[in-house]
């Protein structure tokens, strides 16, 4: 019946005369099978030639508009113990609402009364300085009188030095003038001692000039010795003055130095005092730390450190919370070779995990079940995955986003490009091509008018 043999039956024997052989031989089957194919290949054809939207895919996750908007964990700033919880998981939490109380673990903070006594150590600190101010105060008010003493003291010197000085002078005069008187008694008595030996004066006369002589004689050394004393009490008045200056300056600097002596445990006592006031607010801002609370309105996602008298140790995670109002968004991830095709406020076409989809990628318009958003963000570095983040919000112009969409569900992205027929697609898919590069329409419009100008 295959006719492969050189023995060919068909050739022999007429099939038609058989009533089964007359029902199949003579139907044309091919006829309708070449119509459905060349039917199929004129549609194909046409199809090839109709628009096709390029995308770029991706998957990616629900976020947050605003970093403050995304799920966080509260942690403490210090280690310590879990006392009390004063919330529960799903419980709705307002900003410095109270969420747990923790206590110290560290033995430097065990005292209750730990702020008030250093508020105390503090405040004696404080009357130290101002005990010492008040000594530096009056000290300044010992250096001054001293400078006052030493100026009249000094008055006082000068004059007696100026008084000696005068009294020398008159004494060197009377000194000159016994002098001179001391030669005219000299001669006086050399005069009638002549006159004697050639008996023209008396003995008596004689005598009474020598007396007269000597008493000259005696004046003439007593206001020498005067002088002289003068002269002792110009050069005391001198070491006076000196002796004046010396001991005032030692007064005046042993005072000084124990001025600066006070000012140095002053500014000494105001170091301590400043760093207890540092270790004052320390202390306090411990002692308000020893309550966790909410930062932000929201709800209670997960208790992370569960239980009562659980210890942990700084910045360690305690609870979970989610804030109560936040802007969707999505965070999906492109390939290195995709990116510069992504411009900030282009289309994108989201699916989200749950929510169900009619989707013709190519042809945005027909598909059902999607969601506009549009690109607010190109991360500027790699993510570890290779890919770089986008960030896309919700499209105002667009359908709303379902309001029961969570934070950290699933999404697939599909970021629509540039028009092209359909065979064009099909060769750059077989050919591995990127799709076709372009630029915004805004983009190209400040362009032009840059080379106008």
């Amino acid at each position: 019946m295959l006719n492969i043999s050189h023995n060919q039956l068909n050739k022999k024997i007429d099939l038609e005369k058989y009533k089964s052989g007359k029902s199949i031989l003579n139907k044309k089957y091919y006829k309708y099978f070449n119509r459905f194919l060349l039917g199929a290949a004129i549609i194909l054809f046409i199809v090839l030639f109709l628009p096709w939207t390029q995308n770029i895919s991706g998957q990616g996750v629900v976020t947050t508009l605003k970093p403050n908007q995304r799920p966080q964990n509260i942690m403490s700033q210090i280690p310590g113990r879990i006392e009390a919880w004063f919330v529960q998981e799903g419980d709705f939490v307002k900003a410095g609402d109270t969420i747990l109380r923790i206590s110290e673990i560290k033995s430097d903070y065990f005292d209750d009364k730990l702020v008030e006594r250093t508020n105390e150590q503090i405040q004696a600190k404080s009357s130290s300085v101002n005990a010492y101010e008040g000594k530096v105060n009056a000290l300044n008010r010992q250096i001054s009188a001293l400078r006052n003493e030493q100026q009249l003291k000094l008055e006082l010197t000068k004059n007696k030095l100026m008084q000696s000085q005068l009294k020398v002078k008159s004494d060197s005069i009377d000194l000159e003038a016994a002098k001179t008187n001391l030669k005219i008694a000299d001669i006086q008595f050399n005069r009638i001692q002549t006159l004697q030996e050639e008996g023209l004066k008396a003995v008596k006369d004689v005598e009474e000039k020598r007396l007269k002589l000597q008493e000259t004689q005696a004046k003439f050394i007593s206001q020498e010795n005067k002088y002289l004393a003068s002269k002792n009490d110009v050069i005391n008045a001198k070491l006076e003055l000196s002796r004046t200056h010396a001991v005032f300056a030692d007064k005046i600097s042993k005072a000084q130095s124990d001025m600066y002596t006070a000012k140095s445990s002053q500014f000494d006592t105001q170091a301590q005092v400043t760093k207890l006031e540092n270790t004052y607010t320390n202390y306090k801002k411990r002692h308000s730390l020893l309550y966790i609370t909410a930062p932000q309105n929201g709800y209670i996602n997960k208790a992370l450190r569960g239980g009562i008298g659980v210890t942990f140790k700084e910045g360690e995670a305690l609870v979970g919370i989610m804030p109560s109002k936040y802007d969707l968004a999505v965070e999906t991830f492109v390939k290195p070779i995709d990116l510069p095709l992504l411009h900030v406020d282009e289309k994108v076409r989201i699916l989200f995990d749950g929510w169900p989809a009619i989707v013709f990628s190519g042809w945005p318009n027909v598909s059902y079940g999607t969601y506009g958003a549009k690109i607010v963000a190109i991360e500027r570095f790699i993510s570890n995955n290779g890919k770089y983040r986008v960030l896309l919000a919700p499209d105002e112009v667009d359908h709303k986003w379902p309001e029961a969409i969570r934070v950290g569900s699933g999404a697939k992205t599909i970021a629509l490009l540039e028009d092209v027929p359909i065979w064009f697609e099909l060769w750059r898919q077989i050919n591995s091509f990127p799709p076709n590069y372009y630029t915004p329409q805004e983009s190209k419009k400040m362009a032009s008018k840059k080379d106008n100008k």
